[in-house]
């Protein structure tokens, strides 16, 4: 399960947001709905979710109506602080949202609609699992007003699935994706590289299977070994190797190479939209980067609304008890200073192909761009140009020393 919560300040039982808080109804708004349920805990995941035997007093078959009770609490407290706007997108995570019955997520979708109301044109996804998406399900959810699924594939390759404790069967990926494409909604394809006894062959039979499926967008991310999870232990008795580094820098830069020459462009580090006159980039998580406004619903979920902060108590249970006494589920929240508003800009959006404005750097460091650049970490023309930094390809790889150089 995920690590400990922030501590933060406490949140009021009402939910009421702070009478100075200025909020700005021009800024787009977003919402997320948290399915915090998974038949199998893969060895990886350090996300808030649980299997059944480890619910302990939450029941899957109630949570659509506990999750509506919190968006009808999150409509009058946007209301009473005049901030209702429409949603711009919506996306359902988890956890596995399509282990509820399509129905359950239906209604969960249609009462923010209701509460908040919704834009024309907005996007709507769902993370599926490919095991539980078929014709039925999708065509419930189009029904609904989804218009994206994205299908977390993982691997092509047996021996990969199995050291990442994923269930699925690979060619169920492909009845998942043609569900979707036949229902018209926008599919995207989740890979992970790095597993332990991966190659770089297998990565690029992956790469292909995923290419061959012709989605519109392919996230692939790193493993990274998070504390507290099996495959931390695993790799701390020495059962299994720590993912190499040099081996998935080799990876990322095939990926790259792959997923360029077949008509993707990246637009974040680990996410590539088919370049094909249509946006296909993930509108959802663009707003996280950007510094939208979200909010979270769902156990251990956090929102974000004009510079406040806030997250939910963990367990369903708990999460449900709260809700149940007609009382906020936020476990705490806080108000960031300029330093981490800073900090956190500088680390989300200088991942964007976009780049980061380096007149958002703090003033003292931006005389290292100059230094990034030399190091070739950092696009030369669109600096002098446009005044962003833009990661090159070394860049993506360094992310990390980026945003040091330009923030400690």
């Amino acid at each position: 399960m995920a690590g400990p919560l922030p501590i933060g300040d406490p949140a009021p039982a009402d939910g009421r947001l702070p009478d100075d808080l200025a909020l700005d109804r021009s800024t787009p708004f977003s919402a997320y709905l948290h399915v915090p349920f998974c038949r199998v805990r893969c060895g990886y995941c350090d996300f808030n979710t649980y299997t059944a035997t480890e619910l302990r007093g939450a029941k899957q078959d109630e949570y659509a109506d506990t999750l509506i009770r919190e968006i009808a609490l999150a409509g009058k407290v946007l209301g009473d602080a005049d901030g209702i706007r429409p949603l711009d997108t919506v996306f359902f995570g988890g956890g596995t949202p399509t282990l509820l019955p399509a129905g359950d997520l239906a209604r969960m979708l249609t009462a923010a609609t209701a509460a908040f109301g919704i834009r024309d044109g907005a996007e709507v996804s769902v993370e599926a699992n490919p095991d539980t998406v078929t014709p039925e399900v999708v065509r419930t959810l189009v029904d609904a007003g989804v218009t994206r699924l994205s299908i977390g594939m993982q691997s092509a390759v047996p021996h990969v699935l199995a050291a990442l404790d994923r269930t699925h069967r690979p060619e169920n990926v492909r009845t998942a994706v043609d569900a979707a494409r036949d229902a018209g909604l926008d599919v995207s394809v989740d890979l992970i590289y790095g597993a332990p006894g991966e190659s770089l062959a297998d990565w690029e039979r992956s790469l292909d299977a995923a290419l061959a499926l012709e989605p519109d967008h392919i996230s692939a991310y790193a493993l990274i070994i998070e504390d507290g999870t099996k495959l931390a232990r695993q790799i701390r008795r020495g059962e299994v190797l720590a993912p190499d580094d040099d081996l998935q820098a080799d990876m990322y830069e095939s990926a790259d190479q792959r997923l360029g020459a077949a008509g993707f462009e990246w637009y974040e580090v680990s996410n590539w939209a088919r370049a094909d006159g249509d946006d296909h980039r993930s509108r959802h998580n663009m707003a996280y980067w950007r510094g939208a406004d979200w909010w979270g619903f769902g156990p251990g979920a956090h929102s974000h609304v004009a510079g406040l902060r806030w997250w939910n108590l963990k367990h369903p249970a708990a999460y449900a008890q709260r809700l149940a006494l007609g009382e906020s589920p936020a476990a705490g929240r806080e108000r960031p200073d300029l330093e981490a508003r800073t900090l956190e800009r500088v680390l989300l959006q200088s991942r964007l192909a976009e780049g980061l404005l380096i007149d958002d750097i703090p003033e003292g460091r931006r005389d290292r761009v100059a230094e990034l650049i030399s190091d070739g970490l950092v696009n030369a023309a669109a600096a002098l140009r446009q005044r962003r930094v833009r990661l090159t390809l070394r860049g993506r790889l360094l992310a990390d020393a980026v945003v040091r150089a330009l923030t400690d």
